[in-house]
């Protein structure tokens, strides 16, 4: 891969979209790449967790590559939105947790991509937004339908219409990011996380992933019923009997995810 760059310690997967020369932009070639990337990872049974990161200090993913845009005609332009859209929706269903590290413009696609990680942790000069209209269109890789979920349909309204860019601390406030911390902090704390959750059950995380994911889009009664069967699933694991037994002889847990 030209774009993407993956390194591994510790249980934990960083994943760096690089092409700071652009602020991250995302062509084709980088959307395919950060899919394949994952692939990678989901197929790496020593990984349990995943950051999300831009190269260089200014951008996270500052938007999409203009120039290829420009181009589209209404077949390759809506083609482009469900490629897009694939390898976004495969971030989102992951098994693993997936954590934005925001470390600066989060703009257009880029804003989508952290919008389809499972965490966003941002910098204190992150800036978050979706100025697609200010081109004449509108979000294509799900971030008309993500937003809107995250932060209600009114304040997603505001952000894409106006596309305004949010800052750090406005961000945290409205849903938008779970966390923001100094900028030199934030790789420390978005590794801190997903050590953590990467310590936890892998099998109860990626079925605690798919009961909130999947079941926020469904009936109430019906996400009930998926997270009854995906806890009554966890009952026969070999994790669940050594999380219940190092409980109750107070020691820490030795999970193979099994």
């Amino acid at each position: 891969m030209e774009n993407v760059r993956i390194e591994t310690q510790d249980g934990v997967a960083i994943i760096t979209i690089d092409r700071p020369k652009v602020l991250n932009a995302l062509n084709a070639q980088t959307v395919g790449e950060i899919g394949e990337a994952f692939e990678q990872v989901r197929n790496d049974d020593a990984v349990r967790a995943v950051i999300l990161t831009g190269g260089g200090e200014k951008a996270f993913v500052a938007g999409a590559d203009i120039g290829e845009l420009a181009k589209m005609t209404p077949i390759t332009g809506k083609a482009t939105a469900e490629r897009g859209q694939a390898v976004f929706a495969k971030i989102e269903r992951f098994p693993k947790p997936v954590i934005a590290a925001i470390n600066g413009f989060a703009l257009g696609g880029g804003c989508e991509l952290a919008l389809a990680c499972h965490i966003r942790i941002a910098s204190e000069k992150a800036q978050i937004g979706l100025p697609e209209v200010t081109l004449g269109i509108i979000p294509g890789y799900g971030g008309t339908q993500r937003l809107a979920r995250l932060v209600g349909k009114g304040k997603a309204l505001e952000i894409i219409c106006t596309a305004d860019r949010v800052g750090a601390a406005d961000a945290e406030k409205i849903g938008l990011v779970n966390k923001v911390v100094p900028a030199d902090q934030l790789m420390t704390a978005a590794e801190e996380m997903a050590r953590k959750m990467a310590s936890r059950g892998p099998v109860a995380v990626r079925c605690a992933i798919e009961a909130v994911m999947s079941g926020s889009e469904m009936p109430f009664e019906e996400g009930q019923f998926l997270e009854a069967t995906l806890f009554g699933l966890l009952c026969a694991t070999e994790d669940m009997k050594e999380g219940m037994t190092a409980f109750l002889e107070k020691r820490t847990a030795n999970f193979v995810g099994k």
